[in-house]
C-alpha cells in the first residue's frame, strides 16, 4: 500500500513544483510587461514619451526654462516614473538571478512548508527593489538640483548643455573601467555563486540576501543610469538601448564588454568637450 501511493505522492509534488516554477516566471513576466506599459504611457507624468523621444546625438542644446519649483504632488510623480522605470530596465538583467534562487528556495523547503516559497520569493524581490527606490530618490533630488540651476531641461528632461552630457558620460565610462565596477559586475553575472556565498536562512534572511543582490546592483549600473539625463529620462530609445546593454553585460561574462563600452562613453565625452 505504501509502495504504491509513492508515485501519486511524488507525481503530487512534481506537479506541485511545476505548478509553483510557473508562477514564479508568471509573476516576473508580469511585472516587466506592466512596468514596461507605464513608462510607455508617460509614467504618470501626462506627457508622451514619444514626443520625448529621440535617435539624435548630441542632443540639442535647447534654452533652460525658468525654474519654477516642484510641487509635493509633482515630486512623488517623479519618484513613481523614476523607480517603475528601473523596475523595468533592470528586472530583466535581474531575472536569472530571481528565478535561481526560486528554484533554490523551493527545493530546500519541506513540502509541509512549501507555502512559504511564495512570500519568500516577494520578499527576495522586496529587497532587490528597495535598494533602486533609494536610487530613485537620490535620481530625483539630482534632477531637482540639476533644473533648479537649469542644468536640465524640465519637459524633456536632458541635460541643457553639452558640457554636463560630456561629464556624466565621463564619469560612467571611467567608473566602467574601474575594479569597484569589476566586482558588482561579477555578483551579478554569476548567480549560483552569489547565493552560495552569501545565502541566510530564514524569511528575513531572504530579505536581506534581495537587499545585498540589489546594493551590488545599484553600485553596478547606477553611473549608466545616470546617462539618462543625457538622453532624456524619458526617451524611449535611451530607456531600451541602456536596458539590451546591461542586458548583455551580465549574461556576457567577458571583461572587454566593459572595456569596451567604457571606451566608447569616454569617446563621447570627449567628442562633445571638443567638437562644441
Amino acid at each position: 500500500m505504501r509502495n504504491s501511493s509513492s508515485p501519486s505522492i511524488r507525481s503530487w509534488l512534481t506537479t506541485g513544483i511545476e505548478r509553483s516554477n510557473t508562477l514564479s516566471n508568471l509573476l516576473l513576466v508580469g511585472i516587466i510587461v506592466a512596468s514596461w506599459w507605464f513608462v510607455a504611457m508617460g509614467a504618470g507624468t501626462g506627457m508622451s514619451t514619444l514626443a520625448m523621444t529621440s535617435w539624435q546625438f548630441p542632443l540639442p542644446e535647447l534654452s533652460a526654462m525658468t525654474f519654477g519649483g516642484w510641487s509635493y504632488g509633482y515630486g512623488l510623480t517623479m519618484l513613481i516614473m523614476w523607480w517603475v522605470m528601473m523596475i523595468a530596465m533592470m528586472l530583466p538583467s535581474a531575472s536569472p538571478m530571481i528565478l535561481l534562487f526560486s528554484r533554490v528556495y523551493r527545493h530546500q523547503c519541506k513540502p509541509a512548508s512549501a507555502r512559504g516559497h511564495n512570500p519568500a520569493l516577494l520578499l527576495f524581490l522586496g529587497g532587490y527593489l528597495l535598494l533602486w527606490l533609494v536610487f530613485s530618490l537620490a535620481a530625483v533630488g539630482l534632477q531637482w538640483f540639476l533644473e533648479m540651476r537649469q542644468l536640465l531641461h524640465p519637459m524633456m528632461m536632458w541635460a541643457s548643455s553639452h558640457s554636463l552630457s560630456a561629464a556624466l558620460l565621463l564619469f560612467a565610462g571611467i567608473y566602467q573601467l574601474t575594479p569597484l565596477k569589476q566586482r558588482c559586475l561579477h555578483q551579478c553575472q554569476f548567480p549560483a555563486q552569489f547565493l552560495s556565498t552569501h545565502w541566510r536562512p530564514g524569511l528575513t534572511g531572504v530579505f536581506q540576501l534581495g537587499v545585498k543582490h540589489g546594493l551590488y546592483c545599484v553600485a553596478c549600473c547606477s553611473p549608466l543610469m545616470l546617462l539618462l539625463f543625457v538622453g532624456g529620462a524619458m526617451n524611449l530609445v535611451w530607456i531600451l538601448g541602456l536596458t539590451v546593454w546591461i542586458l548583455v553585460e551580465k549574461l556576457v561574462p567577458h571583461p572587454w564588454i566593459r572595456y569596451a563600452s567604457g571606451g566608447v562613453l569616454i569617446a563621447a565625452a570627449a567628442y562633445l568637450f571638443f567638437a562644441n
